[in-house]
């Protein structure tokens, strides 16, 4: 007499039940085994505590650091001369009033990549036939047999006409047949876009700006305390030759001074503007008595701030330049040649910051500690802004 199946057996017996059996024990198995691994093998991976976690920064973070720092200087003598006999030891370079060590130094020899920035708007169509002549100037006078040059034109658009080259008949022929175009003048894209291109050339080159431009911009999306301050974290030195400045004054809002402030210093003699924050800053330049240095500063520390009082001449205080004012067409050239020499009569400095981790504004010093120099004026630039770690 056959039996009944057992009660497990025939719980069991359907194709589904015995699928579900089956991937149970599995589980079970591995389980079992996997606690016996876990108890035989090395530790894994421990979760950082909060301590760790601080002092072990993630991968996607973001850490602002300056490696090295080369600086432009250029030292006249009482009477206006360059003076080109001084050695590294004639030099000390403070950053945020710390002594630093020179570790690199150079007059005149390195190779220099020039991005010339001119620009072509229809509002400086009378200059064009005297700026299509300075061709020859960029390549003889300025970046020498070991350079190479870049153009860039703008009016209501930033053009890059030519790329990096060592070919001078390209430059010339370039700068040669400039054409007129539309009557915007965006300026600050068109040195933002010179910056960008200039930090791709080799560091081992100087790298330079030189700008033909009246000191205006009409609706460019850069601003110039960002483009600033990107100038200085790639040690780019910007140059000016402005163009038509007595015209533009007459078309603009640009002040070339003012009298003295009637209010003591640190208080404001005009109401606040709608919309901003009081700072001696602003008050001078509502004022129309603009200190160019504080300003060349503060703009590099509020970048998203308008900029709009005498922006090359900022620009190349920032960055250790020379601003030079052509009025007449005749003066467009020699200024050029101006800036060529003074490139090659220029002392680089290099040093490696002992605090280049730490955010904020570096204020930069240098002066000459050689006996019998005084009098000596020594110009650089005033520093470098460092973002806080994002």
């Amino acid at each position: 007499m056959k039996t009944n199946a057992s009660p497990c057996k025939s719980t069991f017996s359907t194709p589904v039940m015995r699928r579900f059996l089956i991937a149970a024990c599995a589980g079970l198995l591995l389980t079992a085994f996997g606690g016996l691994a876990a108890a035989q093998s090395s530790p894994g991976p421990i979760t950082p505590t909060l301590r760790q976690r601080v002092e072990e920064p993630q991968q996607d973070s973001i850490r602002v650091k300056v490696n090295l720092v080369s600086m432009p200087v250029v030292v006249h003598n009482g009477k206006g001369a360059l003076v080109l006999d001084l050695d590294k030891n004639d030099f000390r370079i403070f950053d945020n009033n710390v002594q630093q060590r020179v570790e690199d130094f150079d007059i005149g020899s390195a190779p220099i990549s020039l991005a010339i920035v001119v620009e072509t708007s229809s509002r400086i169509e009378p200059l064009l036939p005297a700026i299509r002549k300075t061709g020859i100037l960029f390549t003889q006078t300025v970046i020498g047999a070991d350079g190479d040059a870049a153009v860039i034109g703008y009016n209501d658009q930033v053009d890059k006409l030519l790329d990096f080259t060592s070919d001078e008949d390209a430059v010339e022929n370039t700068v040669k047949n400039l054409q007129k175009g539309t009557d915007g003048a965006k300026l600050y894209d068109a040195l933002g876009e010179a910056v960008s291109e200039l930090k791709k050339r080799p560091e081992a080159r100087r790298r330079v700006i030189i700008t033909l431009a009246e000191a205006v911009d009409t609706g460019s999306e850069d601003k110039l305390g960002q483009v600033l301050q990107d100038a200085q974290l790639a040690n780019i030195t910007i140059y000016s030759v402005g163009l038509s400045t007595t015209s533009a004054k007459a078309r603009g809002p640009e002040k070339g001074g003012g009298p003295p402030a009637a209010t003591p210093p640190g208080t404001f003699g005009l109401p606040k503007a709608p919309g901003t924050v009081e700072t001696p800053d602003t008050d001078a330049l509502r004022s129309g008595n603009v200190d160019l240095l504080a300003l060349a500063v503060w703009a590099v520390q509020h970048v998203t701030a308008t900029i709009r009082e005498r922006p090359l001449e900022v620009a190349d205080i920032a960055t250790g330049g020379l601003y030079q004012t052509a009025v007449r067409d005749s003066a467009i050239e020699p200024a050029i040649d101006a800036i060529g020499g003074e490139l090659h009569a220029q002392y680089t400095l290099t040093y490696r910051p002992t605090d280049a981790g730490d955010s904020g504004y570096h204020e930069i010093k240098v002066d000459v500690s050689r006996p019998g120099t005084r009098g000596l004026k020594v110009r650089t630039r005033p520093g470098y802004y460092l973002a806080e770690a994002k």
